[in-house]
């Protein structure tokens, strides 16, 4: 079985047992699992008829998720230059998201 989901904006296709990474957010510090309401689609390929389109969102439907901890991406640098003009302009970004495992998906 697998879902789409929407969080913060991005759409992620999850199965069950997938490692994904989210947007972080504020949580409690003894949080250990996420759950996902914006569900839009929900499908089970090994069954034929199954496939669930939301509008916007699949009513009752609901991914569960356990955190597996908090990181950082690569290093993204951008960089300006302009020839002659005495103008280089360096900057580097590291995006925070959490790391989490897709532990049920209710359709």
């Amino acid at each position: 079985m697998y879902a789409i989901i929407e969080d913060s904006g991005s759409q992620i296709k999850v199965n069950q047992g997938d490692v994904v990474r989210v947007a972080l957010r504020d949580l409690p510090a003894d949080k250990a699992t996420l759950s996902f309401d914006k569900v839009l689609l929900v499908g089970d390929p090994a069954q034929e008829g199954t496939l669930k389109v939301g509008q916007p969102y699949v009513s009752g439907a609901k991914v569960t998720a356990d955190i597996l901890s908090q990181e950082k991406t690569d290093k993204v640098v951008s960089f300006r230059f302009r020839k002659r003009k005495n103008v280089l302009k360096r900057r580097g970004h590291r995006q925070d998201y959490l790391k989490v495992k897709i532990t049920a998906i209710v359709a």
